[in-house]
């Protein structure tokens, strides 16, 4: 039986290094493991509660919640915007942390991980992440990091698919995220 680990990306750019990096993952995830990146985040109206009604879901926020629903995990891929979380992948945490305590998150293990211009790599943003998925339920792997600085020089040329460190790291993110996919959830 694989493990189906959804990678949302907080970068809507059609060049986005995080969503190259999320390509990486899906080309290098282990065996046993399968990593869809879900497609669609920018579609998904902002969160409110009065169009969060049963039965008349947006599309989209519906479309979200069954494939995070489905997943064994997620892995979120954070650029780092003004310091903090882009608004796209904060709306997706939202929309997935209800029904207030029995959202798509409930339980499941998410890893976040990124890529960002600065020294850090997107550290700030990837915390911030890491706070509002366990807020919204989520069993945060704060053991699983990933935080790749200068990416507008670092993969000017190179697809992260293509950087051997990059895959090294991502390889050992991937195969953490599913290890821990494959635990009993906690009672």
């Amino acid at each position: 039986m694989s493990v189906r680990i959804l990678a949302l990306v907080g970068s809507l750019r059609a060049g986005s290094h995080n969503r190259q990096l999320a390509e990486a993952a899906v080309k290098h995830a282990p065996e046993g493991a399968q990593v869809e990146l879900f497609e669609g985040l920018a579609e998904i109206p902002f969160y409110n509660e009065d169009i969060d009604v049963e039965g008349s879901v947006p599309a989209a926020a519906q479309a979200l919640r069954e494939a995070a629903g489905s997943a064994d995990a997620l892995l979120l891929f954070s650029p780092e915007y003004n310091g903090t979380i882009p608004a796209v992948l904060k709306n997706a945490i939202d929309w997935l942390s209800r029904p207030y305590g029995a959202g798509a998150l409930s339980g499941k293990p998410v890893a976040v991980v990124g890529t960002a211009y600065g020294q850090f790599g997107g550290v700030w943003a990837q915390d911030e992440a890491r706070k509002a998925v366990g807020i919204a339920g989520a069993k945060v792997l704060e053991d699983v990091k990933l935080s790749i600085p200068g990416s507008v020089t670092r993969f000017a040329e190179t697809h992260p698919s293509e950087d051997a460190e990059v895959v090294e790291q991502l390889t050992e993110v991937l195969a953490r995220v599913h290890g821990h996919a494959g635990e009993p959830a906690a009672a």
